[in-house]
């Protein structure tokens, strides 16, 4: 942080996020979850003094969305969120007819 304006640009919450991927800075970001209240500058100032230096690498998390849902989604026409919702409602026979009748490149919407 050499400036007001990289320290507005600090997230906290990426930064946390990023460091909770690892085992020797978990503890540290949690730590850092637990007073909130902290400034942005005594957030940057902890963790660099905090962590160790060394090489992080991790892929992010990305958000996945089961098979039972896309058949779903294309079934019916529904969205993201109104697939998860209805999701249990369906049974797994129900997801196997919907799949042939997909498959035969129809749609039965009752």
């Amino acid at each position: 942080m050499v400036d007001d304006e990289a320290e507005k640009g600090y997230s906290q919450f990426m930064i946390g996020r990023g460091l909770s991927f690892f085992n020797d800075t978990v503890l540290l970001a949690n730590e850092m979850n637990i007073t909130p209240g902290v400034d942005n500058r005594m957030h940057y100032d902890f963790l660099r003094h905090s962590v160790r230096q060394k090489k992080r690498f991790s892929k992010w998390m990305k958000k996945t969305t089961p098979a039972k849902v896309e058949v779903i989604k294309e079934y019916y026409g529904y969205s993201d969120a109104k697939a998860q919702a209805v999701e249990d409602l369906i049974s797994d026979d129900d997801i196997k007819h919907m799949k042939s009748v997909l498959s035969k490149g129809g749609k039965n919407n009752k």
